[in-house]
């Protein structure tokens, strides 16, 4: 990694203008009469040797305090929540913005979601000696059967630097007073936001998002070597975890962020709905995720928003979404739960989490009890609050909490650098 770091560093030094101190005369007068093209070649290459500083592994820092206390934090995303073995509660968010400035921010709740601790783990990549911004800024949290948590998280220069690439960092004693985390490993390119779904054959799938748009900004033009792999992929392990193998992808017309899900249908068939401009698309696979049908519009209408669907363990598919109604919705509000007895045929319930406008990204699971946790966020630039509903489907089903356990609003985190100013 030290080498990678020194190439980037190096064609930044020549990038920023001190290449003809270093460089004899006819090397400059190259770059007088090179054609626009290759001039352009030569601007990608250097902008793709600076990407390379996102291939440097980040530190998690499970010491951080006070830096990262609450009012030294003014932004909130919703990234995902987990249980671990013990009953533990751990969410994670975006804190930094939307934006290269992005990173994560972790707690956890011994008391069922109901108070929430202080940051416990925060993976922040920014350094003031790099040239540009480097971001984390998509993952999620994932419990697996063995009882380990692990962290997907995403790395890139910038908000997308055409490749970056997905990271896990794993955590063996989740319910400790001192959890400790493995070394983040790459996975792969592209982003993850969604947990893996456990398959029939026992494999976990891995959702791995290769934006189709290419890179952002300066980066755009970069890695196009990777173009034939862009699109909503899909990745298995059947060794627990310890590799991972690309599938198959599908690709959706006017892509926006993938942030793709998958279940498997109980026929075999793999269910496939992602994000788009346009709202939710859907793909369906028959031969293991190895190729996909042409994606149509989905039945469920939804804005250019985050959705969140999952098998429960009852049999059913949990779906949570915007509107409180399948068919329709008004933007960012009224985020509601459904469930489905025929595999995503019809829907019943519509119980709604929080009615308010400016809440989005949803995340959950289910834990043994039967009891559904989904949090999200609302506000993200200004309450920049992280919530939580917790709930049965029992509730669902009556469109209202029946419960006794069952809460709606619970506050995760709320940044406070702004309440303090």
């Amino acid at each position: 990694m030290k080498n990678v770091a020194r190439s980037a560093l190096a064609l930044l030094i020549t990038m920023l203008g001190t290449f003809p101190l270093i460089a004899d005369d006819s090397e400059t007068n190259r770059f007088t009469t090179m054609p626009p093209k290759e001039i352009r070649d030569f601007e990608i290459e250097v902008m793709e040797k600076i990407a390379d500083l996102a291939l440097i592994p980040p530190e998690p820092n499970t010491s951080p305090l006070p830096k990262y206390d609450y009012d030294q934090l003014d932004y909130g995303m919703t990234i995902g929540i987990a249980r671990t073995p013990g009953g533990r509660l751990w969410a994670c968010w975006v804190a930094g913005g939307d934006s290269p400035a992005a990173y994560f921010v972790l707690a956890t709740s011994d008391d069922n979601g109901e108070t929430w601790s202080k940051p416990r783990l925060v993976l922040d990549s920014h350094s003031k000696k790099l040239p540009r911004p480097r971001s984390i800024l998509v993952g999620n949290l994932w419990t697996d059967p063995e009882g380990r948590l692990w962290l997907f998280f995403d790395q890139s220069m910038d908000m997308f630097d055409g490749r970056a690439g997905v990271w896990a960092t794993v955590c063996s004693n989740p319910d400790s007073d001192t959890p400790t985390w493995s070394r983040p490993r790459r996975l792969w390119h592209g982003v993850t936001l969604n947990k893996p779904t456990i398959l029939s054959s026992g494999e976990w799938m891995l959702p791995i998002s290769l934006d189709q748009r290419g890179g952002f900004g300066p980066f755009k033009g970069c890695f196009s070597k990777l173009d034939p792999h862009r699109g909503a992929n899909v990745f298995v392990s059947g060794d627990k975890g310890d590799t991972w193998q690309r599938r198959g992808k599908a690709t959706f017309p006017n892509p926006d962020w993938h942030e793709h899900m998958v279940v498997e249908r109980n026929d075999g068939s793999l269910w496939m709905l992602a994000r788009t401009r346009k709202g939710i698309m859907e793909s369906t696979s028959t031969d293991g995720g190895q190729s996909w049908t042409t994606p149509v519009a989905s039945r469920i209408k939804h804005p250019n928003a985050r959705f969140h669907i999952r098998r429960l363990r009852s049999g059913r598919l949990l779906l949570i979404k915007h509107g409180d109604k399948i068919d329709s919705h008004q933007g960012r509000v009224k985020l509601s739960a459904w469930l489905s007895d025929d595999d995503g045929k019809s829907w019943k319930g519509g119980l709604v989490l929080d009615e308010r406008k400016g809440i989005s990204y949803p995340d959950g699971f289910q834990a043994e009890d039967g009891t559904i946790y989904i949090s999200y966020d609302r506000n993200r630039a200004t309450d920049g609050e992280i919530l939580l509903a917790r709930f049965t489907e029992d509730d669902v089903l009556a469109g209202k909490l029946v419960a006794p356990n069952s809460k709606r609003k619970l506050l995760i985190s709320r940044p406070l650098a702004k309440r303090s100013k």
